[in-house]
């Protein structure tokens, strides 16, 4: 007797759906027979299926039992198919028939019969939904990681036997309810605000004007001026996100098993943060089975590079694909897999390998060579995709010893941003872009056009910075949004000698 069961599979960040058929003929002695391009997981499943089947006491007969994973050219990665399996296993050694088409079933199973939490249920979820599947049966602990798909039933699965009986009718399980609104406003806090940081007021001014347009920026200071302090608080002044780039944000950290068991969703901008020591695979992603790097799971929030030059150059030029396009593709045989990463970058460097160089009051150790080979493990081509350049002096003393917090909080900033994100919402209605940031040339001639007063500025600095074109764009795109922040339809000359200021700083540095 053939029975089916539907699940799903995993690929890149997005699942496709995966139909589990089990034939049972009569044999001499038991076995079973998996095929469909299992992996090792998938393939080891037969002895957690059996033993659970048995801890459960579902009846299976003897006799070989071959499980085919369709379609077969697609590779079955994990433990995911555990649940199907036994449940398809158990239904082939039935007389009656067994009809289940409208259910999607995910979960690995313990040697007792448990039902464990699996990876990537958000993607299965919406797969399911796409194929028109309405009931998604999933291990307990994920319930409320598929629940925040609208338009479908989910039923959380503690054990085996409850999953037999409730596919039978014998065993009434109510569908998990997630209220997503109530869920998603009660989460979107953060644990840290601006008006910690005591003063660095224009390096505040500074990674406002990169928040409301989307712009990369690196924070030039000596040791313990709080630049990781001032970035790690940059989410907290971007606008919330929307529910449709919190569930791609979420489909990423499933797949990988980062998300938080008590949350299940994320509703705050991600901050990830890398140690300097990273792969090009760890940052970009990659891996036998391709997985997603941290430009990925930094999507809709901030990737944070601390020690920019400690990294290796190799690594930081293997960005210029995801700051530029916005993903990430990765080909290996196989095929290739595409990972969103449309992120905020925020880089950190001291201005020496000592980190005192033009410190007034402490030395700076380095040779002129030093200096110059530290700065030099930035390239040129990865500056110009920096719009903002930013220095970051010590704090004084008499601000840093202040009782009170002086700064604003930062929802009073994120005010602002947010009203300088609407502008460019409606300014961007027509097109896939979303902020000044991803201007294409075209938009710019419309939405960049700059008087003469402000064209003599540009011009001028052009010729005595020499900047490249790149560097000539990106001060556009910052001029036009620092108009936004004021709410001006026009740029203005001062936005020009404002955004101006933020890229001198590579010449002076990187000259």
């Amino acid at each position: 007797m053939i029975t089916r069961l539907f699940s799903a599979a995993l690929r890149g960040v997005e699942a496709q759906e995966v139909e589990v058929e089990v034939n049972a003929r009569g044999a001499d002695k038991p076995m079973i027979i998996v095929v469909g391009l299992p992996d090792a997981a998938v393939r080891e499943s037969s002895q957690r299926v059996i033993s659970a089947i048995g801890a459960s006491a579902l009846f299976l007969d003897d006799g070989v039992k071959t499980v085919n994973l369709a379609p077969a050219d697609l590779k079955k990665e994990g433990p995911s198919f555990d649940l199907p399996i036994a449940l398809a296993m158990v239904a082939a050694s039935r007389t009656k028939p067994f009809n289940c088409d409208d259910c999607c079933v995910v979960g690995e199973l313990g040697l007792d019969g448990t039902v464990r939490p699996v990876k990537g249920v958000l993607s299965i979820a919406l797969e399911a939904k796409r194929r028109g599947r309405l009931r998604v049966l999933v291990p307990e602990a994920n319930a409320p990681e598929a629940a925040v798909i609208e338009g479908i039933q989910v039923f959380p699965i503690r054990c085996l036997k409850d999953a037999w009986d409730f596919l039978l009718g014998e065993l009434v399980i109510p569908p998990f309810h997630l209220d997503r609104q109530a869920f998603f406003n009660s989460h979107r806090t953060y644990e840290v605000d601006f008006d910690e940081v005591r003063g660095q007021h224009h390096v505040k001014r500074a990674l406002e004007v990169a928040a409301a347009g989307g712009h990369n920026i690196l924070m030039v200071g000596p040791p313990g001026t709080g630049k990781s302090m001032l970035a790690k608080r940059i989410p907290t002044i971007m606008p919330d996100m929307t529910e449709d780039e919190a569930i791609e944000t979420t489909k990423i950290h499933s797949i990988t098993g980062l998300l938080d068991p008590k949350r299940a969703f994320l509703t705050t901008r991600p901050f990830r943060a890398p140690h300097h020591t990273i792969s090009d695979a760890g940052l970009l992603g990659g891996g036998t089975n391709p997985g997603p790097g941290e430009v990925s799971l930094a999507h809709h929030g901030v990737l944070f590079l601390d020690e920019l030059p400690e990294f290796r150059r190799q690594t930081l030029e293997v960005m210029r694909q995801p700051l530029e396009d916005g993903d990430v593709t990765i080909s290996r045989a196989v095929g290739s897999l595409t990972f969103p990463s449309r992120f905020m970058l925020v880089a950190a460097m001291n201005p020496c390998p000592c980190g005192f160089y033009g410190d007034a009051k402490r030395q700076c150790r380095c040779s002129p060579r030093q200096i110059e080979t530290y700065r030099q493990r930035i390239s040129g081509p990865l500056l110009d995709r920096i719009d903002l350049h930013v220095e970051v002096p010590l704090v004084d003393f008499r601000e840093l010893s202040a009782n009170a917090a002086t700064g604003e909080k930062s929802a009073t900033i994120r005010e602002r941003v947010v009203q300088a994100r609407r502008i460019q919402t409606e300014r961007f209605r027509q097109s896939a872009n979303a902020t000044n940031s991803a201007m294409s040339q075209r938009q710019m001639k419309v939405h960049c056009q700059i008087d003469a007063e402000s064209t003599g500025y540009l011009e001028h600095a052009m010729e005595e910075m020499n900047f490249s074109a790149r560097a000539h764009n990106r001060i556009l795109k910052v001029a036009r949004t620092l108009a936004d922040l004021e709410g001006s339809p026009n740029i203005r000359a001062t936005d020009i000698l404002e955004a101006i200021q933020y890229r001198s700083l590579d010449r002076k540095l990187f000259s």
